[in-house]
């Protein structure tokens, strides 16, 4: 009964230990995007979800992470407002944008993984695949990666003047 209750604590600790969470200070989500020929950053805060990593078992890691689409922030009051609007990301529909792994896998770059998931912007669904650092970092980790989707894919925005393709760099931090 001893070893029973001794291996449950063991796999109950293990787990936890495994288990971490964004936090929002400390972490970016940025994206750039050309619009009448010239580079538009902006980014977003509202970090929130969970996330299973151990570098010892990186089959098992899972990604599960959102961002507040209302906090959008290009450096422009009028720009931000118009971007939170129906044509661009609806926020009052589609309050948060996701992004879920399916397979975390080691990269043939040393020091490099690779993230295979989804990502969710306005209940729209697209497949993502990207390679990603994981640095011990205070305690937590420090993901680092970047991928570009295609914004017409996800219904935002309509002009001709900006350009389809939209990069997003993320630099999550979790404790």
């Amino acid at each position: 009964m001893h070893k029973i209750l001794l291996i449950s604590l063991v796999l109950i600790v293990s787990n936890a230990n495994a288990q971490i969470h964004p936090v929002d200070n400390g972490s970016s989500v940025q994206f750039k995007v050309r619009n009448l020929g010239f580079g538009v950053t902006g980014s977003f805060t509202g970090l929130d979800g969970k996330i299973n990593f151990d570098p010892n078992k990186i089959q098992d890691a899972t990604f599960d992470v959102s961002i507040d689409a209302n906090t959008v922030n290009t450096g422009m009051e009028m720009r931000d407002n118009h971007l939170r609007k129906e044509t661009y990301f609806d926020v009052e529909k589609y309050p948060r944008i996701k992004i879920e792994s399916k397979e975390i896998a080691a990269s043939n770059k040393r020091g490099q993984l690779v993230f295979s998931g989804k990502v969710l912007i306005k209940n729209l669904s697209r497949d993502i695949s990207f390679p990603f650092t994981a640095e011990p970092v205070n305690g937590g980790y420090l993901f680092k990666g970047s991928f570009k989707v295609n914004r017409k894919e996800f219904g935002i925005g309509g002009t001709s003047t900006i350009s389809d393709e939209v990069e997003i760099a993320l630099s999550v931090f979790a404790k």
